[in-house]
């Protein structure tokens, strides 16, 4: 269902430095690439994560309430991801863990333009 999601910079090398590390790991990279906007996702599929100088020109900033996640294929993928994203600047804000005691296994930190973002298991 989703396409794409776009997450706005107001550094857009730091950015598309930041996302070739932490995407590495799930196994994304590099696809769509313009003056403004990098955009990143896996071969044979069509959705794509977007990082992007605003178009408007405004500074960007990060949604309170808004957060993107990530699906890992395992549990040592979420730990490796979280790791790589702290590695790459990023701020934790919550160490990989079961939460809620349904399967959900996830690691939340925060992007170097304080977007939220999240990797995570099931089962």
């Amino acid at each position: 269902m989703i396409g794409y999601v776009t997450l706005g910079t107001n550094d857009f090398e730091r950015s598309r430095k930041f996302y070739d590390a932490v995407l590495a790991g799930l196994g994304a990279g590099r696809t769509m690439t313009m003056d403004r906007m990098q955009g990143y996702g896996t071969k044979g599929s069509p959705v794509m994560l977007a990082v992007c100088k605003p178009y408007n020109g405004e500074p960007a900033t990060a949604g309170n309430g808004t957060m993107v996640s990530f699906f890992a294929p395992s549990r040592d993928v979420v730990g490796k991801v979280h790791a790589d994203a702290l590695a790459a600047g990023a701020t934790d804000e919550g160490a990989p863990g079961e939460r809620g005691g349904t399967g959900f296994y996830g690691a939340y930190f925060r992007d170097p333009d304080g977007n939220k973002l999240c990797v995570f298991s099931m089962g």
